[in-house]
């Protein structure tokens, strides 16, 4: 049985993932600038794939884990849910495709509550649906709001691909949340770029850019701010009900928002302003037991 002190403990990792996601988010965005998306991805899984390896080893942690099959299923999910949050980011206004992809979180608590038997209470999905309205009015979605240049062709298209994307992210979210009650946490997060790296290659190597030693180091800083994020996030959701913990993934947009204003004097407006302050309120209504 989750004690309140291993629940308090889990939104606090989730919280910490959701703190450097967002900075890899920037670094991202830094790199996209001269980088295609894939090779992102990819150098990405591999700078992943050297660390968790080398933590594993220096842990003394057998790498093959005690269910191989979920193990690379998990990994298999999310990373075909990261490519297609990326070719969602490629082919739609940046805020369209964050918005659709938050809705993660709505579809984490109801596998969890269906494949996991997790019960699904009434506050936490009345947090969930207040936190994804603060995204709306920080994002603002063309379709909603109306403001902007008129959507691109098949943009349809893509926002499938998102929601699709969006899906596949639940669905690993269950099993990582599944994976904790069994496995070492550094194990989990091993698998991710296990899968990732041999799965993006082929879409990366065409697109190649070679980086110069600043793109180096963002690529660096993307992989390593990976890491601890994907660590903190399992370790979040091995203590916490899934629907909870990945709510806390909200937090992330809000810090995008502070980072976009501190790194590229965009700041937020009263829209922007409102939805942050509404995502914070509903997160401290979603995390009280």
């Amino acid at each position: 049985m989750t004690t309140a002190a291993n629940a308090g403990s889990g939104l606090g990792y989730m919280a910490l993932s959701a703190l450097w996601f967002a900075v890899m988010s920037l670094l991202v965005k830094l790199a996209g600038e001269s980088l295609p998306t894939m090779q992102i991805v990819f150098v990405r899984g591999c700078v992943t794939l050297v660390l968790g390896a080398l933590v594993v080893w220096h842990a003394g942690v057998s790498p093959f884990g005690k269910h191989p099959r979920l193990l690379l299923l998990r990994g298999l999910v999310g990373s075909c849910a990261l490519i297609c949050f990326y070719a969602a980011v490629v082919h739609l206004p940046l805020a369209e495709a964050t918005v659709i992809h938050q809705t993660a979180p709505l579809f984490t608590a109801l596998f969890a509550a269906w494949l996991l038997h997790e019960r699904l209470e009434g506050r936490v999905l009345a947090s969930i649906a207040a936190c994804f309205c603060g995204v709306m009015m920080i994002s603002r979605p063309q379709w909603l709001f109306g403001t902007g240049a008129p959507a691109a062709e098949h943009a349809w298209l893509f926002a499938f691909v998102a929601l699709l994307g969006s899906l596949l992210s639940a669905l690993a979210y269950v099993a990582v949340r599944k994976l904790g009650r069994t496995e070492n946490p550094l194990v989990v997060v091993l698998y991710f770029p296990l899968v990732t790296v041999p799965l993006s290659a082929p879409l990366a190597i065409p697109v190649w850019v070679w980086p110069d030693a600043t793109g180096w180091l963002l690529l660096i800083g993307i992989g390593a701010s990976t890491q601890i994020a994907q660590v903190a996030l399992t370790k979040g959701l091995a203590r916490e009900a899934a629907g909870r913990a990945s709510a806390m993934g909200y937090l992330q947009v809000a810090l995008a928002t502070v980072f976009g204003a501190a790194f590229f004097g965009t700041w937020p407006d009263a829209w922007s302003t409102a939805g942050m302050l509404l995502i914070v309120g509903s997160l401290l209504l979603g995390s009280r037991r």
